[in-house]
């Protein structure tokens, strides 16, 4: 099998997350600059089968889309483009960051740490990703 990949896309920060070949662990990759993403996911993906990218899709509580949909929407449009061959899943990150800063606190990470938005972006793909795992093994997807 192939890769997930998945994205937290941000106007600063893109969070990156892939599980193993086998689909079934969830695991952070990094942080890239938004401007580099393309070059980053076109270097990694030729030297890893990805089958499928997982893109947070950014929602207000009453779940209609969030005004930062006006830059992830331009964000999918392009990875589909460039990478014609790879599924694109999306998935709801309401809260993702939230979990995320909590997911760090919980782990006794320090203080200093706890505020590296970088850390914060890398484990909120992993939540995304985690997510997306958990609703395809409950037929969601």
């Amino acid at each position: 099998m192939a890769r997930i990949l998945a994205i937290d896309y941000g106007q600063k920060r893109v969070g990156l997350a892939v599980t193993d070949e086998g689909q079934i662990i969830a695991t952070p990759l990094t942080t890239v600059h938004s401007k580099d993403i393309i070059a980053y996911l076109k270097d990694y993906l030729n030297r890893e089968k990805v089958e499928l990218f997982v893109v947070g899709e950014p929602r207000q509580m009453n779940n209609q889309a969030s005004e930062s949909v006006k830059f992830t929407e331009p964000f999918v449009r392009l990875l589909a483009k460039t990478f014609p061959d790879v599924k694109i899943a999306r998935i709801d990150e309401r809260f993702t960051s939230k979990m995320a800063q909590k997911a760090i606190l919980d782990a006794g990470t320090k203080k200093k740490e706890r505020q590296n938005k970088e850390l914060i972006d890398m484990v909120s793909a992993v939540i995304i990703l985690q997510s997306y795992l958990e609703s395809r093994s409950f037929g969601n997807f």
